[in-house]
């Protein structure tokens, strides 16, 4: 179906004409790096009021503790802002989950504060794209939704979260648990500037190892001494050998040493591994705990393993593909050309793909340069994006299904 009915024109008209562009201009003006906990809970209290304009319930949502390790080695609880979440009429047959994120790559020292205009349609500021444009498109399709005649038919859960751009350490229990039973989610990272959306994802796991040698004496005895760096520089050398097509491994620091006369007791390795496929992760799990037991028993030191898989692969399956067919369908009946690539970066919809729900996860605005200080929102796609959502739920209403 590539036509658009009387009642389906009526409710795009709404999405068209919401504020979305004021409503990015205030979200994007409050500093919501994941560690500025003040300004999380400005930007949380903000998105409560303006998502009560739905017929549901709203909550904030307290963040599951998170561990992590310093450069000491210690392990230390980090806690982050409270998530948002509402649900609309649970008893419906159709369930749908729309999920983003309040939190920005940008902490509260962080030079790119403010908002400017690169040129006409075109806005630059923190969060801009990713992804408080997304957020203001969720709002607007689901309103445009409620004007359907089709509304009572489909119920769902929005879910906003705070730590995202972190690895959803503290939301992920609440995604698998909102990602439960749902006929399709939907998530709302920017699409590329020219409409392109993400396809099949990669997996992802941030690992710390904390290495443990031995100090001594670098000229009297150095033999009596295990050097935790150099240890940790071997370790390293043998995960970056492990890349191949399917995985893809960055070592990416090294804490540890100290002054040039005494060898190294202990030294932390930070690495981030990417498997394309379940067996890919699986192989490169396997690799690293290998690597770790023969560097013990090669340097003489003791290692401790920190952190895990966080983010599944996401393959294209045939339930996903009839999900990304059916927002292809919905463009068509635009006006809009959809298509979609593979891509190295991960989200939140690896983590609901794994619960087995298809999911498409760039349904937000066009935009680009995010996690810099050039980031960009193109303006004139939030009515575009909030359109091409409000349709595919409205098909999904009526089809029951993808």
């Amino acid at each position: 179906m590539t036509t658009l009915s009387a009642t389906e024109t009526a409710a795009l008209e709404r999405a068209a004409d919401a504020p979305m562009l004021s409503q990015v201009e205030q979200w994007a003006a409050v500093n919501s790096g994941t560690g500025n906990l003040a300004g999380l809970k400005d930007v949380a209290g903000r998105l409560a009021d303006a998502f009560a304009s739905l017929p549901g319930d709203v909550r904030l949502v307290p963040a599951d503790p998170v561990e992590s390790v310093d450069t000491a080695g210690q392990v230390n609880i980090v806690q982050r802002g409270d998530h948002l979440h509402v649900r609309v009429r649970p008893e419906a047959p159709v369930q749908l989950l729309l999920t983003g994120h309040m939190d920005t790559v940008f902490a509260a020292d962080h030079p790119f504060q403010s908002l400017r205009w690169l040129e006409d349609g075109v806005l630059n500021g923190p969060g801009t794209a990713d992804m408080k444009g997304g957020i203001a498109v969720i709002l607007a399709a689901l309103h445009a939704l409620e004007a359907s005649p089709v509304a009572p038919r489909v119920g769902y859960d929005v879910m906003i979260n705070s730590d995202e751009e972190t690895g959803s350490h503290a939301s992920a229990a609440l995604i698998a648990k909102l990602a439960k039973g749902k006929t399709a989610a939907l998530t709302y990272e920017p699409a590329l500037p020219d409409g392109t959306l993400a396809g099949a994802r990669p997996g992802s796991g941030n690992f710390s190892v904390v290495v443990h040698g031995r100090a001594a004496h670098a000229g009297r005895n150095p033999q009596d001494g295990r050097n935790a760096l150099l240890a940790a520089a071997d370790l390293a050398l043998r995960l970056g050998a492990l890349k191949s097509d399917t995985l893809k491994v960055n070592p990416a620091k090294i804490d540890g040493g100290g002054p040039n006369n005494i060898v190294p007791d202990q030294a932390i390795l930070r690495v981030n591994m990417r498997p394309s496929t379940p067996d890919a992760m699986a192989a490169a799990e396997a690799a690293l705990r290998d690597a770790i037991a023969a560097i013990s028993r090669d340097h003489d030191v003791h290692c401790h393993l920190h952190g895990n898989f966080n983010r599944p692969p996401k393959p294209l399956d045939p339930a996903a593909t009839r999900l990304f067919e059916l927002v292809r369908s919905c463009g068509a009946a635009l006006g809009l050309t959809i298509g979609w690539n593979a891509t190295g970066g991960v989200c939140d919809g690896n983590n609901i793909a794994a619960c087995g729900v298809p999911v498409v996860d760039t349904m937000g605005p066009r935009g680009g340069a995010i996690h810099s200080s050039d980031e960009f929102l193109i303006v004139d796609s939030l009515a575009e994006r909030a359109q091409l959502s409000a349709l595919t739920m409205t098909r999904i209403a009526e089809r029951g299904t993808v």
